[in-house]
């Protein structure tokens, strides 16, 4: 049985981070985070909602229209902490970047999302 939290962390990849329309992913963000969720980028933190959706905003403006990101290893869920290694790039192609999200679960919910880029 897949755990409730490794399938909000997918949720939140493929609802939140490839969603291209604010409004559709505005709630998906209201279902996946606590109203007081922080995203944590390197070097910029936001807070809430409308916060969140304008971040993920504007990382895609900066990515090609094309990119997409995807699950590259099975989500890891040790207690209240998830680990998700993903890749970007054109979709239908291999990733030309990659990372991880590593979130913290507060109440069935994401409280912080921790986005780390590989070098």
């Amino acid at each position: 049985m897949t755990d409730p939290a490794a399938i909000m962390m997918e949720d939140n990849l493929n609802q939140v981070w490839n969603e291209k329309n604010p409004a559709v992913r505005l709630k998906a963000i209201e279902r996946i985070y606590s109203t007081s969720a922080t995203l944590n980028h390197v070097g910029n933190q936001v807070t809430g909602f409308d916060a969140i959706n304008t971040s993920v905003t504007a990382t895609q403006k900066i990515l090609p229209p094309n990119f997409v990101f995807t699950k590259l290893k099975p989500v890891i869920i040790n207690n209240s902490i998830g680990r998700l290694i993903w890749g970007a790039g054109p979709q239908g192609a291999p990733p030309v970047a990659s990372g991880m999200d590593i979130a913290n679960f507060e109440n069935g919910r994401i409280k912080s999302l921790y986005v780390f880029l590989d070098s």
